[in-house]
């Protein structure tokens, strides 16, 4: 199978019904946007923590997912879409590892060690990625699944969750920011 088409050469992308769209419509920056974030928890991985690379392993499935729902105007029953399920698994973890964190009393600068500044990294591009999909969600008239909206939503928590685990685990101090 060959990489390249030459279909996109001129501005235009296949959608998953195969109708064509402009390579800058809201539903591919969306779906583009979260390909990215896809890409930045590859560079991540491995953290040097098997729970946190198994949790990462998962999200990055579930990214696949989230990126062919978007790419989808018009989903059938048996076609890939992000369930509250999804979510709910992000929401399990996230409330696991805030038993083994320090609370958070202030707000934090993201940096910390190299997994640690890669995870603030991916959440920050996570965060774009549900702006580009709620922009999606906002220029369509086709419905957007809002459980794939919520689930970028709470990934941004959990990678800032994933984030201070790294660091704490790493021993590498969380800073505040200076007012």
């Amino acid at each position: 199978m060959k990489v390249y088409t030459g279909r996109g050469d001129e501005g235009q992308t296949d959608l998953r019904d195969m109708s064509r769209v402009s390579k800058t419509s809201p539903r591919i920056e969306a779906y583009g946007t979260v390909d990215e974030v896809n890409a930045l928890l590859g560079r991540v991985r491995p953290t040097g923590y098997d729970d946190v690379d198994q949790k990462l392993r998962a999200v990055q499935n579930h990214l696949h997912v989230v990126q062919a729902d978007f790419a989808n105007p018009d989903p059938d029953e048996d076609d890939p879409q992000v369930t509250e399920a999804h979510v709910a698994d992000l929401e399990d973890w996230m409330d696991g590892y805030d038993e083994e964190l320090e609370p958070l009393e202030s707000f934090i600068l993201p940096g910390g060690g190299e997994a640690g500044a890669d995870l603030h990294h991916a959440r920050t591009v996570c965060r774009r990625a549900e702006r580009r999909a709620v922009a999606l969600a906002e220029a369509e008239e086709e419905v957007v699944n809002a459980a794939a909206v919520t689930y970028l939503n709470r990934l941004s928590d959990a990678l800032f969750v994933f984030a201070r685990l790294v660091n704490q685990r790493d021993g590498e101090p969380e800073e505040s920011p200076t007012y």
